[in-house]
């Protein structure tokens, strides 16, 4: 990813479209900007058409590369827990960001217009949904849940299989190494498809937007900077016995192309590529990232926590301990179920506002604003996925490379 044309680095090729982004998207008219909207469409459908071949390719290898089931049984624990620990973590610091400044303190939304919201699935549908009766159709659907379970599976049998089964191990192989060049080449298209993507948000959600919930987003990007800051350089610090600054540094460019995109699915490839220059071997990577992109969400805990407070303290609902607590066992849990579907941070609030008793109106509310949030807190979700994939490389005896 440290890739440079013309002397200059793609991060700062990135760096230069997004600024250049945020600068037209505010001087342009929305029909100029319209024009250049198909270049960030292109950009989202490339990215997308990776995501599939990439996932099913790297991880059936790599869950086959592990050798035994029990190596596959111990980097599987691992990085549940730390996704879980850390995903608690996110919530914890949302819900005190959200009791110390007050967002929604004020505010009188008793009139609110009800609208519907989009139900959150219940766990007896989140687990029977992660098991595909057609995996193919999964593939189709990019069902995500669907397709790491079939691929978890897949490499579990390619490993039971021993010699038979190392020619199918081979095409996995070649496969995933030719997706990791075709990434290569999309990001080449990346300063392009950010120019385009940053403009048309910049000139769709103004100031005119974000003003009135200016508590909100602050809350928000100031509990993700603090999370990662603290969390995860507590991570890599600790366990990985590395730097802050080498990590982040190491996972800058996957970052900052999923404050643009918003998908962390789709930032995957991205991300594979910046662990491997780091020097997380590929068997972790493999494994750990394209989980990580279906059921670690830390950045959406955080939001939960703030936007839960802020629409309690809009509606003059106080919330107590105990239901601060209710809230936080909820997101953690929910994280699991909703991250692979389409709207997951809503569909999570929708989930937490419900047991928590408040107004469904207030993620309407919230809708306005989902876009900026969805920025910080889809940036933050790849950058756990890359802390706890550092973390798990370090536990299982890799040595790091330096990052430029």
């Amino acid at each position: 990813m440290a890739e440079k044309k013309g002397g200059v680095s793609l991060i700062w090729q990135i760096s230069i479209g997004f600024i250049a982004g945020i600068v037209f998207g505010r001087m342009a008219s929305p029909q100029v900007v319209g024009y250049v909207a198909p270049l960030g469409s292109i950009f989202m459908a490339l990215l997308n058409m990776l995501i599939v071949p990439l996932v099913l390719s790297s991880l059936i290898v790599g869950v086959a590369s592990l050798g035994d089931l029990k190596a596959l049984g111990r980097i599987g624990v691992k990085t549940v827990v730390l996704y879980l620990l850390t995903t608690a973590a996110a919530i914890a610091i949302g819900l005190a960001l959200g009791n110390i400044m007050q967002p929604g303190a004020g505010m009188d939304l008793a009139l609110a217009k009800a609208t519907e919201a989009k139900a959150a699935p219940s766990l007896g549908q989140v687990l029977t949904n992660m098991f595909p009766k057609n995996a193919f159709a999964a593939m189709v659907n990019a069902n995500m849940l669907q397709i790491i379970v079939f691929a978890l599976f897949f490499g579990v049998a390619l490993t039971m299989a021993g010699e038979k089964g190392k020619p199918a191990l081979a095409f996995f192989d070649s496969m995933a190494e030719v997706m990791y060049k075709m990434t290569a080449i999309v990001m080449k298209f990346a300063p392009y498809g950010v120019f385009a993507l940053i403009a048309g948000t910049v000139s769709k959600y103004g100031m005119a937007v974000l003003l009135p919930f200016a508590k909100v987003i602050g809350a928000v990007y100031i509990g993700c900077i603090i999370h990662a800051v603290v969390i995860y350089s507590g991570l890599v610090t600790a366990f990985a016995r590395k730097s802050p600054m080498w990590f982040f540094r190491g996972i800058k460019e996957a970052s900052l192309t999923a404050f643009v995109t918003r998908s962390s699915a789709g930032t995957l490839p991205v991300t594979m590529e910046c662990c491997h220059n780091m020097g997380v071997p590929e068997k972790v990577s493999s494994f750990v990232l394209p989980l990580g992109a279906t059921i670690n969400m830390d950045g959406t805990a955080l939001y939960q926590g703030v936007c839960a407070l802020f629409i309690a303290q809009a509606y003059g609902i106080p919330l107590n301990l105990s239901a601060q607590l209710g809230i936080l066992l909820t997101a953690t849990l929910g994280s699991i179920g909703t991250a692979g579907v389409p709207g997951a941070g809503l569909i999570m609030l929708t989930l937490v506002t419900t047991q928590a008793g408040l107004p469904i109106e207030g993620v309407a509310m919230i809708a306005g604003i989902d876009a900026i949030l969805d920025m910080i807190r889809t940036s933050l979700n790849i950058t756990g996925d890359a802390a706890v994939a550092t973390v798990v490389a370090r536990t299982e005896g890799a040595d790091f490379t330096e990052v430029e």
